[in-house]
């Protein structure tokens, strides 16, 4: 029997939402359990995941066209928030103006799939005009810290998240029934996940850190068992995917490890302008780019290796 193609998508929300409940009735619990002990963290962490997963699971459930833009915005905002942290000149408005301009042209090569400009446009074009833009200026005081710090910007929050939208326009393969919407829930389901378990393994049993300077909550004993654990955890979603077993496995380690490469980029970031979050677009917990940070990496190495092996 043919499934229907919304099938892997629709038993993936119904396990999204099942772990969602359980875990809000966790939280429920051990305040009631023990109260004494601070739950905040857990708290805003599981809401964060509500938010998350409506803006996911929404993406994916409606037309190509209405997701493409709801990850243009997503792109836009995490722009937003990291250039309002910087320490911007008035020669830099025309600069910053082409480079929010970007985000739409970006998902627009997405739209239409044209890939070979896609690649491009932003590491090659974008990479050539910005500097441009600050000579025009005619001050060049300051010059190199304003052309690094948006270039860096554009290529982490508008390249590597337009990854998902090109993503989400994969077609299924012949004979499955897989396509790109799957793929999107996949990725994003491992490295949020991942997050989530190397957060649960290092409050159980963390002892040693990985990086005191950058992000000191992070040990190793969270991210080695956070990332083997979801790992074998990714095996029973093969079915969101065109991957064989050990190949599920190898994939989700790499897309686990680049997600946490991709926090802890952030986190330095972070700490570099002194602050905690990027945002408070989640109340309690950061803001957009607060909760994308770890795909910004993962997700354009999971594409490239999906386009280039399965397509």
């Amino acid at each position: 029997m043919t499934l229907p193609p919304m099938t892997p998508v629709l038993v993936m929300a119904a396990v999204v939402l099942g772990l969602l409940v359980l875990a809000t009735l966790a939280v429920w619990s051990l305040r009631r359990v023990k109260p004494q002990r601070d739950w905040g963290e857990l708290a805003a962490r599981v809401r964060s995941w509500w938010v998350m997963a409506g803006v996911f699971l929404g993406a994916v459930a409606v037309h190509p066209a209405v997701s493409l833009v709801a990850f243009a915005l997503m792109s836009f905002w995490a722009l937003k928030e990291y250039v309002t942290l910087l320490h911007t000149r008035p020669q830099d408005h025309t600069m910053l103006f082409l480079a929010f301009l970007a985000v739409p042209v970006q998902f627009y090569l997405v739209h239409i799939k044209w890939y070979g400009v896609f690649v491009i446009f932003i590491p090659v074009y974008m990479f050539l005009l910005l500097p441009v833009m600050l000579v025009l200026a005619k001050e060049p005081r300051g010059f190199v810290a304003s052309a690094s710090q948006v270039q860096w910007g554009l290529m982490a929050f508008v390249f590597g998240l337009s990854h998902l939208g090109y993503l989400l326009q994969l077609p299924a393969l012949p004979g499955r029934v897989v396509d790109g919407r799957a793929l999107v829930l996949f990725v994003v389901f491992v490295v949020e996940l991942s997050d989530v378990l190397q957060y649960c393994w290092g409050k159980l049993l963390g002892r040693h850190k990985v990086l005191p300077t950058i992000s000191p909550n992070k040990t190793w004993e969270g991210l080695v068992g956070g990332v083997l654990t979801v790992a074998v955890l990714a095996l029973p979603l093969r079915f969101l995917t065109p991957f064989e077993p050990l190949q599920t496995v190898l994939v989700a380690l790499g897309v686990a490890v680049a997600g946490f490469l991709g926090g802890a980029v952030m986190s330095a970031v972070k700490r570099d302008f002194g602050v905690k979050d990027f945002g408070a677009l989640i109340p309690g917990h950061g803001g957009m780019l607060d909760r994308v940070d770890s795909l910004c990496w993962s997700v354009p190495l999971f594409f490239h290796y999906v386009y280039w092996v399965c397509y």
